[in-house]
C-alpha cells in the first residue's frame, strides 16, 4: 500500500540526509525540497518588510503543487520538509520579528488554511528534534556558505516555533526522533532502529517512542 511520510525539522537538523537513506533503505521515491528560483527573493532581501508576504505567497504556492504530486505519486514517497512547516513556522517568525505585518500575516494564513483544507495530509510526520548546539555543529559540518552566518538565537526561535507546531499537530500520526542522541549517518544500527520505528508508525501502532536505554545501548 502507498504511504505518503514528510521530514520535518529545523535548518541543519539532517532532514534531506534522513530522506536519502530511508528511501535507499525502503525502495521509496525522494522529493526534496523544489530548487525554483524566487523572483521575489532579490527585493525581499533588500527591503524584508514590504517583500515577505510576497516572497512567502510564492514559497506556499509551490509547496502546495508539490505536495498534490506527492499525494497523486503512484508509489510510497518521503518529503523533505512539510507544506506546513511555511506556515507554522517560516511565515510565523517572519510575523513574530516585524518582517510581515499583521494585516499580511492574516490573509496570509487564512490563504493557507483554506488550501490545505483540500489536501490529504501525510501518513506519517517524522519530526527531527535537536538542540541548537547539535544544529550548528552539523551546519558547520556540511560547510554550505550561505549558511555560516545563521545566529544561534535564529535557530532557537525557530526551535521554538516547531515545538509550538508539533505540539498541537494533529492531522496525521507524529514520529518524533531525538536526533542529538542518534546519528543514522555513522550508525548503521542507529538508522536500523528509525526504520523500524517509522514501519510500527505506519502499520497504525499508537505509542512508538524512543526509549533513552534503548538509544544508548546501540552507542
Amino acid at each position: 500500500m502507498k504511504k505518503f511520510v514528510a521530514v520535518a525539522g529545523n535548518i541543519g537538523v539532517g532532514k534531506s540526509t534522513l530522506v536519502t537513506l530511508l528511501c535507499e533503505r525502503m525502495g521509496w521515491q525522494p522529493f526534496y525540497e523544489p530548487v525554483t528560483e524566487n523572483p521575489y527573493l532579490a527585493d525581499f532581501y533588500r527591503d524584508m518588510r514590504a517583500w515577505s508576504f510576497q516572497s512567502q505567497i510564492f514559497f506556499l504556492t509551490k509547496r502546495l503543487r508539490s505536495h498534490r504530486q506527492l499525494v497523486d505519486h503512484p508509489t510510497s514517497v518521503i518529503q523533505d520538509r512539510s507544506v506546513y512547516e511555511d506556515a507554522q513556522i517560516f511565515a510565523r517568525n517572519l510575523y513574530l520579528r516585524g518582517l510581515m505585518d499583521e494585516r499580511d500575516y492574516l490573509t496570509y494564513c487564512e490563504l493557507y488554511t483554506v488550501l490545505t483544507e483540500f489536501l490529504p495530509p501525510p501518513d506519517l510526520v517524522v519530526y527531527l528534534r535537536a538542540s541548537v548546539p547539535t544544529l550548528l555543529n552539523r551546519i558547520t559540518h556540511r560547510g554550505r556558505d550561505y549558511e555560516r552566518k545563521i545566529a544561534p538565537e535564529y535557530l532557537s526561535q525557530l526551535n521554538e516555533l516547531y515545538e509550538a507546531w508539533i505540539g498541537g499537530f494533529n492531522l496525521c500520526p507524529v514520529l518524533t526522533i531525538p536526533a542529538d542522541d542518534l546519528d543514522y549517518v555513522a550508525h548503521t544500527t542507529h538508522l536500523d532502529l528509525v526504520v523500524s520505528k517509522i514501519q510500527e508508525k505506519l502499520t497504525g501502532k499508537e505509542e512508538v517512542v524512543f526509549d533513552p536505554e534503548e538509544v544508548a545501548h546501540l552507542n
